[in-house]
């Protein structure tokens, strides 16, 4: 079967007034051929808008192919598993090709995961979000802490000079004086401070960081995590941040820490927490006053005392000053004398 690109040919030359002998012999066809196409009317359609046939390319064979199924098999157990991760284990099964190919074939075959992101409301009193946001200033790099109840929206800000630990403790039992009550749960993102490692995705635990747990338990909390990958079920605080950064943040001018937490808190005061709120279609202060301010739990009789991080640093030790010698000095007579003396 002749292509379309020899047609093509033949209708052109037709038209430059070329013999159907000479053009026959020129694209070397038969003349019985170029008769039949012109006789059925195949020069006269439209050519451009056939579709281009091409011959399948034969599959060449690669490395990745013998270990496929064990590849399928586990993202259909585990869809969120990494090439990294997939590599190590067909290793150990003789695999000896590169990653790329891996990785192409991962990206092929992974199942989506389909998860429709459906808003959650929690009760009053039941949860409360936190996260950190680092802001960039003058005199350096500040790390504002966000709680965000669940039920009324009502925010909480605070900026600290570092992300730490301690950082977290003074910041959430400054959250919860603020609130006149605590939460019955807080919910995190995989920060270090509070989980040391999640492996709930592969059939594991989540284990979280022990003097954090003993900080809840003074409280009165229960410490969740969100999954990896899914920070979209943190949404409350997530978008806070970004409101922070456009509404209070942006295009403001700060004289220093103490001049930043003044205006954080006329901001929260003024702003944030009397807005309606695009989802509630409430005040957040409104909200809270009615119905979540007396479904939270007590506050604790005392702060939290760490035996960890609360230990104040030794003073830094100093030598002993020597007394200070004071020589008499005398003529030297008086030394003559008293040597002639002593002879």
């Amino acid at each position: 079967m002749y292509g379309r690109e020899k047609r093509v040919l033949l209708r052109e030359y037709l038209e430059q007034g070329w013999t159907k002998s000479a053009l026959a012999q020129k694209l070397g066809i038969s003349r019985r051929t170029l008769y039949h196409w012109i006789e059925t009317g195949q020069l006269e359609r439209d050519m451009d808008a056939e579709v281009a046939r091409y011959k399948e390319r034969p599959a060449v064979a690669r490395k990745i192919d013998p270990y496929r199924p064990i590849i399928d098999s586990r993202l259909q157990a585990f869809p969120l598993l990494s090439a990294v991760r997939l590599q190590e284990e067909i290793r150990a099964a003789g695999y000896m090709g590169g990653y790329t190919q891996l990785k192409e074939y991962v990206r092929q075959v992974r199942p989506v995961v389909d998860e429709p992101v459906v808003r959650f409301e929690t009760p009053p009193g039941l949860q409360a979000q936190v996260d950190f946001a680092h802001f960039r200033l003058p005199w350096g790099r500040r790390w504002a802490l966000l709680v965000v109840l669940g039920y009324s929206r009502l925010l909480w800000l605070r900026f600290f000079p570092r992300q730490t630990m301690q950082t977290l403790f003074d910041g959430l039992e400054q959250s919860f004086a603020n609130f006149e009550g605590v939460p019955r749960e807080l919910l995190f993102d995989q920060m270090r401070s509070v989980i040391v490692n999640d492996e709930r995705l592969r059939g594991g635990a989540l284990v979280e960081n022990a003097e954090f747990l003993r900080f809840a338990n003074h409280w009165g909390f229960r410490a969740r995590a969100c999954r990896p990958y899914r920070a979209k079920t943190k949404g409350k605080v997530e978008r806070p941040i970004r409101y922070v950064r456009e509404n209070f943040f942006y295009g403001r001018s700060f004289l220093n820490d103490e001049d930043l937490n003044v205006q954080a808190l006329q901001w929260l005061e003024q702003v944030a927490n009397v807005r309606v709120h695009g989802t509630t279609g409430e005040r957040p202060r409104e909200r809270f006053e009615t119905a979540e301010r007396t479904a939270l739990n007590s506050l604790a009789n005392r702060p939290y005392r760490s035996l960890v991080l609360s230990v104040a640093p030794s003073p830094i030790s100093r030598l002993p000053v020597s007394p200070r010698l004071e020589v008499q000095k005398r003529p030297l007579q008086v030394y003559t004398r008293l040597a002639r003396g002593r002879a």
